[in-house]
């Protein structure tokens, strides 16, 4: 059945909103699509932007492809739409990651007042101070997990120290394999570009300070080299640190558990958290089974994040600068053609930054040229 198209501004700024969401090294492992005629716009994952090395068993790019729904439906409840959001609709095809049909109007959403969030969070890397987390607010972060169906906890004061040491162990392992330590490099830019655009991945300004101590519960992105100037902090000793997961671990789960964890971070933004990435553990199978606690309900852990108050509380900075490849190509036919055709043709608009997006045009281009 086809559905009467939005027109391409209110495309144009759902897409914008939903390729904020998180990824591993800010690497935006997506391509969204949409058929106008039928009012759906799809999501695939970009096989070139994918991080096949950090990401064992295919998981790399399924939880920021999950996030990146999450957010798409965070802005139409926002904007009064009432999507209806598959995970996962093609079996056949592994790049196809989600879809969504983008309806009229609907009554309000418990998920609408996190849109002022979406553009606010952001991966700290600095210290946070050491303030509790009150327990209003923890549990409106189980809450948020348990609607996405994954499961949220707090670890123990004794997990917590054995997460730290699985943490420095993968760091340990990664500085000794030079194909994971090659991929982190390509995304992740110890030296500015010093041509006054921002780079895909992280820029060095989003490094944060080098780290005193041994138990820090934050990704140090310059991966051992060497940075000039770059500021020393001392980290909590207390970190609070959450852990995310599911009841089983498939190709399902994971993008499910991206969902759950963008709404748990978009959740805890809204509260004036924020929160770090501290995965590393779970990127390496020798270390994934050891990072459990095997008394624990959660089947399968799916992330790690650090959560506090911290000095970017107002304002978040310096955040990722987003890159300019957030692509939309568009269908203007009744129909889907089948996805050969569309490789074969493979028409695609860019759209543009941030900062430039309200006045620079759609523009259409091939795949592969850059923007």
């Amino acid at each position: 059945m086809s559905a009467e198209p939005f027109d391409e501004h209110t495309v144009t700024a759902l897409v914008a909103d939903a390729t904020a969401a998180l990824s591993l090294h800010n690497a935006q492992p997506w391509t969204f699509r949409y058929l106008r005629g039928m009012g759906v716009l799809r999501l695939y994952a970009d096989l070139e932007r994918t991080l096949p090395r950090t990401g064992p068993e295919k998981r790399g790019p399924h939880p920021g492809c999950g996030a990146a729904p999450l957010n798409l439906r965070v802005a139409d409840a926002a904007a009064g739409l009432a999507p209806e959001v598959r995970l996962l609709p093609d079996p056949a095809d592994a790049e196809f990651l989600a879809e969504a049909h983008l309806r009229g109007t609907a009554p309000a959403e418990a998920l609408a007042p996190l849109r002022s969030a979406i553009h606010r969070r952001h991966s700290s890397r600095h210290p946070f101070h050491d303030e509790g987390i009150p327990a209003v607010v923890q549990e409106r972060l189980y809450d948020a997990a348990r609607t996405e169906c994954a499961e949220f906890l707090f670890p123990g004061a004794w997990h917590v120290l054995s997460i730290l040491e699985r943490v420095r162990d993968a760091e340990d392992w990664e500085a000794l394999d030079a194909g994971r330590r090659g991929e982190t490099e390509q995304w992740t830019h110890a030296e500015s570009s010093g041509t006054g655009g921002a780079p895909d991945g992280i820029p060095a300004g989003a490094f944060g300070p080098d780290r005193r101590g041994t138990t820090v519960p934050v990704r140090d992105s310059a991966v051992r080299r060497p940075m000039p100037g770059r500021a020393w902090a001392s980290f909590e000793k207390n970190p609070y640190i959450a852990l995310l997961g599911t009841a089983r671990d498939g190709s399902a789960d994971w993008p499910r558990a991206g969902q759950a964890r963008e709404q748990v971070w978009l959740r805890a933004t809204a509260a004036g958290l924020v929160a770090s990435v501290t995965s590393q553990p779970l990127e390496w199978s020798g270390l994934r089974w050891a990072a459990r606690d095997p008394l624990s309900a959660m089947a399968h852990m799916q992330m790690v994040l650090g959560l506090g108050y911290g000095p970017e509380r107002h304002p978040p900075a310096p955040a990722v600068v987003r890159s300019a490849r957030h692509r939309l190509k568009q269908d203007v036919s009744k129909s889907a053609p089948c996805r050969k055709a569309w490789r074969e043709s493979r028409p695609w608009d860019t759209i543009p930054s941030t900062a430039s997006r309200q006045s620079a045009p759609l523009r259409a281009r091939r795949r592969g040229v850059v923007a």
